[in-house]
């Protein structure tokens, strides 16, 4: 074996011999898939006291009324604090900024240069070497004076661009808004469960001391006592679910406003009293709505266009393209002390030829992601007026159930109070009670479902038809007669 052939082998077994690189003496993997990895103690960052205190997280101007936020508040912090608006933000920020690049197009680029060169010849056959310093200061411009389009439509695309994107800024902020106040609506839907399965333990338990009266002086069996025990312990643990999906509730809120979810905070709840009442506006008439300010639907417009001016740009890369340039200098040298200027301009057509048909190509695939960003569009709108649609009756659907769930209500209350009086008065059964005490429960809990509902359903559809302010505020009408029933 030669020298170079060994050392080809002793290489080869080294490379073979490399392991897992160790960070601070400890290995950067784990040694198998299932060990866990023992990370050094440089990975993990100490967290400073400051970080983990809930409080830190909240905004000066509204830590004096952190216990009692309302809609506009709790809104105004999750816009801030949501990392999507963000995320939107910036890509619109870039955007401009593109676009501001692209214009530059239209104007000429002027370069300057220095160029200091200190020489020395060597002297030969003759001639004396020669030893000089030379200083050159010039100044470049170069402008494409036409190019049948592609500038123009470079430049077009950018702004489409630009426009995509902020109308995807808009359509983040109304995304983040909505699921601020639906996340809104569920804490406080669940928080009014929870009053009223309250209510519903004071009852269960009033039943008990009743039925416990009853057996007492000898008019009521064991039966019946145990009968009404169970209605108040099913009752206590139904209130004990709910008192932990408050706390859930009240954490995802947090989460959508970017706030730690032991913040001790609370929420005022006007905003989800308002009176429910069927809409005023009609559904052509919010579809039509949409399909002109829906901020998603109008940026896929724009990436339209911007795919169309594609077309324009690659189609000029098939023609001619004129161009001027021109220099001008000053040269400083030890033999020429005062300097001497120099310049050149030149005028230059560029004539493309061919390039393997690469130009050809291009030309179709731009005019080919034209058609796909129109059919995007198009897909987007039709999707835009079946969402619209589908809010619409969401919407009266929800109404009609609140309606039916207040004359659900008021019917299982007067059929409770009844049963109640029977049954003090022994002439009705525990049983009975019992019924009537549980479909009120149930009443309860639809009624406050049938808000959740539609303070939902409302929302969304004001999401859907692209009027959802960033206060949390909408445009649609609503009937002035509360009373009234949608009609299906």
């Amino acid at each position: 074996m030669s020298r170079l052939s060994a050392l080809l082998v002793v290489a080869i077994a080294a490379a073979g011999c490399v392991g897992t690189p160790r960070v601070a003496g400890v290995p950067g993997t784990s040694p198998a898939p299932q060990t866990p990895w023992k990370p050094p103690a440089q990975a993990v960052k100490e967290v400073a006291a400051v970080d983990t205190s809930a409080m830190a997280a909240v905004p000066p101007d509204l830590s004096e009324r952190i216990r009692r936020l309302t809609l506009s508040d709790i809104v105004e912090i999750g816009l801030r604090n949501n990392p999507n608006t963000r995320l939107a933000w910036a890509n619109a920020q870039a955007a401009a900024a593109a676009y501001g690049s692209s214009r530059g197009e239209w104007l000429p680029t002027v370069d300057g240069d220095l160029t200091a060169t200190r020489l020395k010849t060597v002297a030969s056959q003759g001639r004396t070497a020669v030893e000089q310093s030379v200083l050159t200061p010039s100044v470049s411009l170069s402008y494409l004076v036409f190019d049948f389009g592609g500038r123009g439509g470079r430049v077009a695309g950018a702004r489409q661009q630009l426009f995509a994107a902020g109308f995807s800024h808009n359509a983040a902020i109304q995304d983040v808004v909505l699921q601020i106040q639906v996340a809104y609506f569920q804490y406080l839907a669940t928080r009014s469960l929870l009053g009223a399965q309250r209510t519903t333990l004071d009852e269960a338990q009033a039943n008990l001391e009743a039925a416990e009266e009853r057996r007492r002086v000898g008019v009521a069996t064991i039966a019946d006592v145990l009968q009404a025990r169970t209605a108040a312990s099913q009752a206590q643990l139904d209130l004990q679910t709910t008192e932990g999906n408050l706390q859930t509730t009240r954490g995802a809120l947090a989460l959508a406003l970017g706030l730690p979810a032991n913040l001790p905070y609370d929420v005022d709840s006007s905003a989800a009293a308002v009176a429910v009442a069927p809409l005023a506006d009609s559904v052509n008439a919010l579809i039509a709505a949409a399909l002109h300010g829906r901020p998603d639907l109008a940026a896929a417009r724009s990436q339209a266009e911007a795919a169309r001016a594609a077309i324009g740009e690659a189609r000029s890369s098939l023609l001619p393209s004129l161009n001027l340039s021109a220099t001008t200098g000053r040269t400083y040298a030890t033999t020429i002390p005062n300097g001497a200027n120099s310049y050149n301009v030149a005028l230059g057509l560029s004539i493309p030829l061919f390039n393997g048909f690469s130009r050809q190509y291009d030309l179709r695939a731009a005019e080919y992601q034209a058609e796909a960003a129109t059919a995007r569009t198009e897909t987007l709108r039709q999707q835009v007026v079946y969402q619209v649609f589908n809010a619409y009756y969401a919407l009266q659907t929800a109404t009609r159930r609140v309606h039916t769930a207040e004359v659900l209500l008021a019917s299982a209350q007067q059929s409770s109070d009844v049963a109640l009086a029977r049954y003090k008065a022994g002439v009705g059964s525990v049983l009975d009670l019992l019924a009537a005490q549980s479909a009120l429960a149930n009443a309860r809990a639809q009624h406050v479902d049938a808000r959740l509902s539609w303070s939902v359903s409302l929302a969304q559809l004001a999401h859907d038809a692209g009027v959802l302010d960033p206060k949390g505020g909408t445009s649609l009408h609503l009937s002035p007669d509360t009373t009234a029933v949608p009609s299906r």
